[in-house]
C-alpha cells in the first residue's frame, strides 16, 4: 500500500501564492505518476498537473499552464504543487494522487492513492 499526505492549503488573495506537498510513504516503488487534481463544490474531480517519478516530464490543465508547476523530490518521495497568480476559480479541495505504470494521467479513475486533500481558497 502507499499513503499520501498531502499539506499546504489556505486563503489567499488573488495574485497571491500558495505552495502544496504531498509526502509519498509505503510501496513507494509502485509509483510512477504523481498527480494533483482539484473539486470545488458542486462540480466533479479536475485534473490540474501531473509528473512521471522516472523522467520527470509534466503535464497541466490548460488553465493553470505557466501560473503552476509541479516538482518532485525522489529521494523524498516528496512532490510540489507551487501555484502563482492564484486566481478566485482556483477555489477548491485539492487531491494529490499517485498511479502505478500505464496511468491516463488526466482520469481521476486510473489513480490508485489519494491524499485526504487540503483546501485552497482564493478571495477576490
Amino acid at each position: 500500500q502507499v499513503q499520501l499526505v498531502d499539506t499546504g492549503g489556505g486563503l489567499v488573495q488573488a495574485g497571491g501564492s500558495l505552495r502544496l506537498s504531498c509526502a509519498a510513504s509505503g510501496r513507494t516503488s509502485r509509483i510512477a505518476t504523481m498527480a494533483w487534481f482539484r473539486q470545488a463544490p458542486g462540480k466533479e474531480r479536475e485534473f490540474v498537473g501531473a509528473i512521471s517519478m522516472s523522467g520527470g516530464g509534466t503535464d497541466y490543465l490548460d488553465s493553470v499552464k505557466a501560473r503552476f508547476t509541479i516538482s518532485r523530490e525522489n529521494a523524498k518521495n516528496t512532490v510540489v504543487l507551487h501555484m502563482n497568480n492564484l486566481k478566485p476559480e482556483d477555489t477548491g479541495v485539492y487531491y494529490c494522487a499517485a498511479g502505478k505504470p500505464g496511468a491516463r494521467w488526466k482520469n481521476a479513475r486510473e489513480y490508485d492513492y489519494w491524499g485526504q486533500g487540503t483546501q485552497v481558497t482564493v478571495s477576490s
